[in-house]
């Protein structure tokens, strides 16, 4: 069997995820580039049938040439070493040379047990690919501030893509994937740690940060708790959501899912006006990705001023009330 690219796909309740697009997209660019390499996929359970109908479409729309469908009892909740069970299996089932996942949270902890399990490397949230024998890439390191290169010389080579690396495109042609129905074995160790319950939370709308098209973002300059109405009223004539610093939920006065940065989410609208933000580099590693940034901010020589491609000097508890009332004027 030719070597193969292999991806590892997180899906939600109906889909595959949009960082599992963009990694399946990064990942076809490697095929490419290498001989007689193939596009393989992994789905690991639970997946249903309409799940797994609407994602062998989804997959064969990015050219996936053979999907990989990890289907085991102890699958059925998430376990790190469970899941790298499932890719390793599928790893050697496609003699694959790559083996990639999305540079979440889950996609993260498990190709760090696939990398521990084969004796090799991992190189954590790549951006780009440069020489593809041996492989060589380059991944964000300190927040995203600095890009470092490293040589994988094992086989697989095993990384994370990072999350916006590339946006997610469609392949030139579609394919019909063949599906393998992987036979894998979990020991008990491997379901030692997995999740036992799932609660939903309460989250409000400013909660869908990855998706927003326009973000407002807060910082410190808001105030207090109760310094936000004037950027609640903004987010709500945009069309956005609301982000913030990790000053803020520091502090108590936003919620955490909010926060936009390294340790929060990474961001990509089409705008991002950021207020009262100063800009430290872990913040900055979650909104660079920002098509167009707008900072409003007191201080001319604040970080986030001197990279943003605009900026209003001046107070926000000023300058955001003024601009809520002229688009209200023009939405009449």
């Amino acid at each position: 069997m030719s070597s193969a690219v292999l991806v590892l796909v997180e899906t939600d309740a109906h889909r595959v995820t949009e960082t599992s697009l963009e990694t399946l997209t990064f990942a076809r660019d490697l095929v490419k580039r290498r001989d007689g390499a193939q596009s393989h996929a992994l789905l690991v359970g639970p997946v249903d049938a309409d799940l797994r109908a609407t994602a062998l479409s989804q997959l064969a729309d990015q050219g996936v040439d053979v999907v990989h469908v990890a289907q085991h009892d102890g699958l059925s909740a998430y376990s790190a070493a469970s899941w790298a069970t499932a890719v390793v299996a599928a790893a050697a089932a496609s003699s694959a040379a790559v083996v990639l996942a999305p540079g979440t949270p889950r996609g993260s902890e498990i190709m760090a047990h696939v990398a521990a399990r084969l004796d090799t490397a991992m190189a954590a949230n790549v951006v780009a690919v440069g020489e593809v024998d041996p492989l060589v890439v380059s991944r964000q390191v300190m927040g995203g501030a600095v890009l470092e290169l490293m040589r994988l010389t094992g086989r697989p080579a095993v990384l994370t893509v990072a999350g916006h690396a590339v946006e997610p495109a469609s392949a030139d042609h579609s394919t019909q994937p063949e599906v393998n129905e992987l036979q894998m074995d979990l020991l008990e160790t491997d379901l030692l740690g997995r999740v036992v319950r799932v609660e939903a939370s309460e989250l409000d709308d400013t909660a869908a940060l990855t998706g927003a098209r326009v973000v407002i973002g807060a910082g410190r300059g808001a105030g207090s708790a109760n310094g936000f109405d004037g950027l609640l009223e903004l987010t709500r004539l945009l069309g956005g959501a609301l982000g913030v610093s990790r000053v803020v939920t520091g502090l108590g006065w936003r919620p955490h899912h909010e926060q936009v940065g390294q340790t929060g989410t990474r961001i990509t609208p089409d705008i991002y006006i950021a207020c009262g933000i100063s800009g430290a580099i872990q913040h900055w590693a979650g909104c660079q990705g920002a098509k167009t940034i707008l900072a409003i901010n007191t201080d001319r020589d604040a970080p986030m001023v001197t990279r943003a491609h605009y900026a209003v000097i001046g107070d926000l508890h000023e300058i955001v009330p003024a601009v809520n009332e002229e688009l209200q004027r023009r939405m009449g």
